[in-house]
């Protein structure tokens, strides 16, 4: 067996939390967090000796604007709160490279961030390799993360994985963008992955078919280092992995987090009390996103477009899926519901 082999299903070793309340939080809420509840949490979140912490709009640095949504704070104000509250745990941030470029990353150096999570497609890992080189060369800690990865096979998110490693990336991961995986589907992933690098690898789930805390289990037993999870869940849709409850399953099963439950408690009643004006749940549309395999961060605007056009969100979801729609798709959407409620008058896109 070989040596990264023999890391799966090991219990013991260490697992690396990362949490993106407050950022991956952001959709839950229009990325309307103010600076009282950035501070609150991330003192919380310190508290608790959460490893890395990631603040910013929900879809990364630069991402505010009219097709996905205008954030309460700029950038600039939130990694400025961020820096000035942690004292124990990393700061972290995620960019797309179709929004974020070069001079926002050099934004976010200057304002000492320690951790960078490039994201692309789960095809598409050549997109990131001039963020990847850039960060490399200035000595900042990069992550290449896949996206939508339900669309690519096993091998093909290692050989991507691989890719970004050697774009510069020191560590790969994948999202569950849309919460479809089982746990059979992420251990395939992660085990392929894992063969193919020799680097940290995450996983990030979200909650659609209620299989997030078992996914990251998965995850874990299969060799991934890094898991992401949020404090009651707070994310897109149906949410994401809930921290506080993975956090002690994860112990229990002999891994080692290093993360104060009862101050992690305290963290998830103050995002609960804070953050959020109910916690995510696993509605009816959450389903069908998961069943559809829709990124989550969709239903907000398929629930707003689908009943001002008069159309089920179920069927814009399936059809989204059919699609194979992506994050900055969200034009897309308008499409979908003005073709079905044509389809529904015989062609007539007015109605008449």
């Amino acid at each position: 067996m070989t040596q990264v082999a023999a890391r799966d299903a090991v219990p013991g070793r260490p697992i690396q939390i990362h949490d993106p309340t407050l950022r991956d939080g952001q959709h839950a809420v229009r990325h309307n967090l103010g600076p009282d509840q950035l501070r609150a949490y991330l003192r919380a979140a310190d508290a608790a000796s959460i490893p890395v912490v990631e603040v910013g709009h929900g879809n990364g640095l630069a991402a505010s604007s009219l097709q996905v949504g205008r954030a309460r704070l700029s950038d600039d104000e939130m990694l400025s709160i961020a820096r000035e509250t942690l004292t124990n745990s990393k700061l972290g941030v995620l960019i797309f490279p179709g929004w974020a470029t070069i001079q926002d990353l050099k934004n976010a150096i200057s304002h000492e961030v320690d951790l960078v999570r490039i994201a692309t497609h789960c095809t598409e890992a050549n997109v990131a390799e001039r963020h990847l080189g850039f960060l490399r060369d200035e000595g900042v800690e990069a992550h290449g993360i896949l996206l939508m990865t339900h669309m690519a096979s096993p091998d093909q998110l290692a050989e991507e994985c691989a890719r970004l490693v050697g774009f510069g990336a020191s560590g790969v991961g994948i999202l569950d963008s849309s919460g479809h995986f089982l746990p059979a589907d992420v251990t395939e992933r992660i085990r392929a992955i894992r063969a193919a690098v020799d680097v940290p690898v995450m996983f990030h789930g979200h909650n659609n078919l209620g299989m997030a805390v078992a996914n990251s289990i998965a995850a874990a037993e299969a060799g991934a280092d890094i898991l992401d999870a949020c404090a009651r869940g707070f994310g897109a849709g149906a949410g994401n992995t809930q921290l506080e409850v993975l956090v002690p399953v994860l112990e229990r099963l002999g891994f080692r987090t290093g993360i104060d439950l009862y101050r992690l408690l305290d963290a998830s009643d103050i995002a609960r009390r804070e953050l959020m004006p109910a916690p995510p749940t696993i509605d009816s549309i959450s389903i069908v996103s998961g069943l559809a395999g829709v990124f989550s961060g969709f239903k907000k605007p398929v629930l707003d477009i689908s009943a001002r056009e008069g159309v089920d969100p179920r069927d814009v979801f399936f059809e989204l899926g059919r699609r194979q729609a992506v994050a900055g798709q969200e034009d897309l959407i308008v499409e979908v519901a003005l073709a079905l409620r044509a389809a529904r008058n015989g062609g007539s896109h007015d109605g008449q």
